[in-house]
């Protein structure tokens, strides 16, 4: 046994604090000043998703779309625009009088339709729900954004601590390693410790490979949201956290049911099929036209005359009729497409809130159970756990960063657990 003490060491030591030794080249050439960065040369989230947003072409696009549906609300509120006409009877010459004839005449009439009380006030209000459905529409793309660049910025952070703490394990399994040498050098220690030494580094720079790899996608997509060349450089991610959350599930559904963007664009849009169907109704109601006409004629004395017009539904079984069945049928289609939302945002949150709770349950058993307990075990299997924990911390974050975008609100909590290397240095002082 005493041949193999080097691993025996080895196995308690990597939950030690060390100096970061590794840093990938596009973070060594980072400075403080990029994107997101604090003084220290940190990344933040909060900064990262500010900027995000700000410079997202689709919330942008969003952004102008609303602007021009908010424009056409007094357009479609507006009344039609008045006609004038001219004309004249006698000469062929343009407006002019007839010598001699006192039925030559020349006339300019001036008219104006107006719809039926009520078309217009419905036609606004259905421009206007148009704006607040886009309105929606927009607010949907910076929860996704949001959702999307903090569920990228947790696993650039995680690779970034997988990167770490495999760098810190590798520098300590070689210095090991180099005892181990030594000591069977002297006839102090089995070959096979030394194989095994040589076998674990290898594998610990394959990992470091894979992790390189992928931290530098992450990092091309951080860059993609921040509209930056993918090989941009970004500092080291802020440490990230993980918290509690602070609703039950059914609050959560409560909150969806309120604040989901799609649940919100759909009920605009069963509003929307309501005033349609009233407006389509409103559709039977004929239209007034008015027109006042000034006549000149020759030899005689001015006159003055006016006109009013009444449009006559005469085709309301084609029309009309037709019109108010198309709009019935929109709208069950709108109010269905409502409630179908309802049950997938209950589906998509329960999904999440159960992968956030499982992430919080491998969280205490890493911190709690299984590190330290295989401190006296396999020295892969360790590390194994060690990164695995900084896994479960962003997908736990993730999960959170997708109900948030699903409520419309904060649901993180206080800190629900500590670090690995924490909690297993109870172990090593009792060793």
């Amino acid at each position: 046994m005493k041949a193999r003490w080097p691993f025996a060491a080895l196995l308690l030591l990597p939950a030690l604090t060390m100096p970061a030794q590794y840093e990938a080249p596009a973070v060594q050439t980072s400075a403080p000043g990029d994107v997101g960065a604090d003084p220290a040369g940190t990344l933040r989230l909060d900064d990262v998703v500010k900027q995000a947003l700000e410079k997202n072409p689709e919330a942008q696009s969003e952004l102008h779309g609303i602007a021009a549906l908010k424009l056409r609300v007094p357009q479609a509120r507006a009344l039609p625009d008045p006609t004038v006409s001219v004309g004249w009877a006698g000469n062929l010459a343009p407006f002019s009088l007839q010598s001699g004839d006192p039925s030559s005449s020349r006339a300019i009439t001036v008219g104006e339709q107006f719809p039926y009380p009520g078309k217009l006030k419905l036609q606004g209000e259905i421009a206007s729900k148009d704006a607040d459905a886009a309105q929606a529409g927009y607010e949907a793309v910076e929860r996704r954004v949001a959702a999307g660049v903090k569920s990228t910025f947790y696993d650039y952070s995680y690779f970034d601590q997988a990167i770490r703490t495999t760098q810190q394990d590798k520098d300590l399994l070689e210095k090991l390693s180099k005892i181990a040498e030594a000591r069977y050098r002297v006839g102090k220690a089995m070959q096979s410790d030394v194989l095994r030494s040589q076998v674990e580094i290898s594998l610990l720079l394959e990992k470091l490979t894979q992790l390189e790899q992928q931290r530098g996608t992450a990092q091309a997509r951080l860059n993609a949201y921040l509209q930056r060349p993918p090989e941009s450089p970004l500092p080291p991610a802020e440490a990230v956290v993980p918290q509690s959350i602070r609703y039950s599930l059914d609050q959560l559904y409560a909150l969806a049911a309120s604040n989901d963007t799609a649940v919100e664009l759909n009920q605009r849009m069963v509003e929307r099929g309501q005033l349609s169907v009233a407006l389509a109704e409103r559709a039977y109601r004929p239209d007034i036209g008015v027109g006042y006409m000034f006549q000149q004629r020759n030899a005689q004395m001015d006159m003055n005359g006016l006109t009013v017009s009444v449009s006559i539904p005469i085709f309301y079984k084609t029309k009309q009729r037709e019109g108010v069945a198309e709009a019935s049928e929109d709208l069950l289609s709108a109010e269905n497409m409502r409630d179908n939302r309802l049950n997938e945002v209950r589906f998509e949150l329960k999904q999440q809130y159960l992968a956030a709770k499982a992430s919080e349950r491998l969280m205490s058993l890493y911190t709690t159970g299984i590190v330290p307990q295989t401190s006296l075990a396999n020295f892969t299997t360790l590390l194994s756990y060690e990164t695995e924990y900084y896994r479960q911390v962003a997908d736990h974050e993730t999960a959170i960063a997708q109900m948030e975008s699903l409520t419309g609100v904060s649901i993180a909590g206080a800190p629900i657990a500590s670090s690995p290397a924490d909690s297993a240095q109870p172990a090593q002082e009792e060793k």
